[in-house]
């Protein structure tokens, strides 16, 4: 009986923490970071850069359909989901921030920013943060830092989300978070990075929740590197849509999209191949072979590859076309 009486009082325990995170208990994510919406495309986004490994583990949450939320400094993990929930059951966001504000004994060491769907903005900066620490709000967006090296950062954060107005939702994020290790960045210097963009409408897909999810967990200079990383998601949009018009047999659209995302990564051998995949099936081999030569002089495991590609419907070629290519 004693036991089931001391498992019952630390079952209690642990639920009371779960809920009041002391910044004691809570993950260092000392970072600046944005969270902002698309008013064209209706996209949201958060975006997140820090000295301390795997950031994007625990700062940027969001929900198609619902809002972002940045949770950092010592990190309460809970303002990402509970938050997201309170957004989703129809509190705006400055109501829903407020709330879990008001519920968190933590809270002077806290730093959040909440965003829904309809583009309400709020952020929250603890007394306790360390210095430099501010958040400044905008039309559907919030950048916010703590810790930095100095108090330039965050205004230089707000004055590239204005500057960068022509770029996609994703692009002008990474500019704003370039912008602010310019103006000085993170006093510790810089780790890990990361950046979430989700959609306007709610999916029952979870699939299809997140339009960019991109984590750079480790690196000496996770921003160019997420940079880097978003200019591959882009392209290899491009090589999705070109799989979708293949399975469509819409080999013209195959061929264009293909291209495309081969012109942005012309040394992708990936790239290169299935362009000529949409080439052959197009009836367009003498411009295919000179590509498949190349790309099978890099790698022969492609020839092997080519072989298997009719039986699977990918290739219509005749079988001397065929024999010839791979020989």
């Amino acid at each position: 009986m004693k036991k089931l009486v001391l498992a019952v009082f630390c079952l209690s325990i642990f639920s009371f923490q779960a809920q009041n995170i002391g910044h004691e208990k809570s993950a260092f994510a000392h970072t600046f970071s944005i969270v902002a919406r698309d008013t064209v495309t209706g996209e949201m986004a958060v975006g997140v850069q820090s000295h301390w490994f795997s950031v994007g583990s625990i700062v940027s949450w969001g929900k198609s359909g619902v809002g972002v939320v940045a949770t950092q400094s010592f990190v309460n993990p809970a303002y990402g989901p509970q938050g997201l929930e309170l957004m989703e059951n129809g509190m705006p966001a400055d109501i829903a921030l407020a709330k879990m504000v008001d519920e968190d004994e933590g809270r002077a060491f806290r730093q959040v920013a909440f965003l829904d769907v309809n583009g309400n903005v709020s952020a929250y900066t603890g007394d306790k943060c360390v210095q430099a620490a501010e958040d400044i709000q905008g039309s559907n967006f919030s950048v916010q830092a703590n810790m930095m090296l100095n108090e330039n950062v965050v205004p230089a954060m707000a004055n590239a989300y204005a500057a960068n107005s022509d770029l996609p939702l994703a692009e002008r994020v990474v500019a704003v978070m370039l912008a602010a290790q310019e103006a000085g960045g993170d006093i510790r210097g810089k780790q890990s990075a990361a950046l979430i963009v989700v959609g306007p409408e709610k999916t029952d897909k979870s699939w299809e929740d997140k339009k960019v999810d991109l984590r750079v967990d480790d690196h000496e200079t996770p921003i160019m590197e997420l940079g880097r990383l978003l200019k591959v998601h882009r392209a290899y949009e491009h090589m999705n849509k070109g799989d979708l018009a293949v399975e469509a047999n819409d080999m013209e659209k195959a061929l264009q999209e293909y291209g495309t995302a081969e012109k942005m990564f012309p040394e992708n051998l990936e790239m290169k191949y299935w362009k000529a995949v949409a080439l052959a099936n197009s009836g367009r081999m003498e411009e295919a072979r000179p590509i498949f030569k190349k790309v099978f002089a890099a790698d022969e495991n492609w020839k092997e590859m080519t072989k298997r590609l009719p039986a699977s419907g990918l290739l219509n070629i005749s079988e001397e076309e065929l024999d010839t290519l791979t020989k």
